[in-house]
């Protein structure tokens, strides 16, 4: 009796360009309002303005859905897709607030001087972790969004556009209002920007520090700050756009803690003890180096 040999099961990879542009999108999705969620959610091509649906833009919206159908198991002949079912996403900031007018440093100076005592607990106090983030404005005379927003239109028979859904929207597409907080991120994408920051700790010339879980928590702060931030109409590749952050998360962490370490050197060899073996090591490979007379202090 011949047993059959077990056949080892396909590693699947589950940080690829597709699925994170997938979670992405739904995730985008919990911030806006369609006219009809299941129709009108997914975009068929990405544009500046309404001028631009034309001719040439409708056939190249065709093309995408086609692929988009196709990769879903369903072969269509983009010719014969209607120009009613697609759907087009039109990035404007029309439906955004103007931004409030920031307090300059000489007046939030002076108000503060006015204020009792006792009410200083009441002033708004800076984040501590602002200098370590990297938030790009998207448009400095709007609110701050967490990703550019946007409307979907669709065309009737006549190739006239109407709108079918808006982002950073609450209600009623009409008598609706902005909300930019009433969405949520994935838990997909969440564990996605998990694994992509513990992956990236274990590459050989990061794993070695003794802070690397502390990069690791900078990395991951900083993704859920920009992770919506990422705009498919100027790319197809997330995967590159998060290592990015990543890379420059780990780099920031990495010089902080060289700087910290060369004061408290700067200070053992002020106080006549001996600094760390970084800095003593440093001195060896450094043939010009003069090492001042140290002294070991034993507990």
């Amino acid at each position: 009796m011949t047993s059959t040999p077990t056949r080892t099961p396909a590693k699947t990879n589950y940080l690829n360009n597709r699925d994170i542009l997938k979670e992405i999108h739904l995730s985008k999705n919990t911030y806006c309002t369609y006219q009809d969620p299941v129709q009108d959610h997914q975009y068929d091509i990405i544009l500046p303005t309404v001028e631009k649906i034309n001719q040439r833009t409708i056939a190249e919206a065709r093309r995408n859905r086609a692929d988009r159908l196709k990769r879903e198991g369903t072969i269509v002949d983009p010719k014969k897709i209607p120009n009613t079912d697609l759907v087009f996403r039109i990035t404007c900031w029309e439906h955004i607030p103007w931004a409030p007018k920031k307090v300059s440093k000489a007046e939030a100076k002076k108000k503060k001087s006015i204020e009792d005592i006792f009410e200083l607990d009441l002033v708004e106090q800076d984040d501590p972790l602002a200098e370590l983030l990297e938030e790009p404005v998207l448009d400095p005379k709007h609110v701050r969004l967490n990703f550019p927003p946007f409307y979907h239109y669709r065309i009737d028979a006549n190739k006239t556009p109407f709108l079918v859904g808006k982002s950073h929207w609450r209600g009623d597409l009409t008598h609706g209002e902005f909300c930019r907080d009433h969405g949520q991120m994935t838990r997909k994408l969440a564990t996605m920007f998990i694994k992509l920051c513990e992956r990236y700790a274990t590459r050989s010339n990061w794993r070695g520090y003794t802070y690397n879980e502390e990069m690791r928590g900078q990395a991951l702060l900083q993704l859920s700050q920009i992770g919506l931030q990422f705009d498919e109409s100027k790319s197809q590749n997330p995967f590159a756009y998060y290592t990015a952050a990543i890379t420059n998360s780990f780099t920031r962490i990495l010089n902080l803690e060289k700087k910290n370490q060369n004061i408290r050197d700067d200070m053992l060899e002020q106080a006549g003890l001996n600094p760390s073996w970084t800095r003593q090591n440093a001195g060896r490979k450094n043939p010009d180096f003069a090492p001042s007379e140290v002294v070991i202090v034993q507990e």
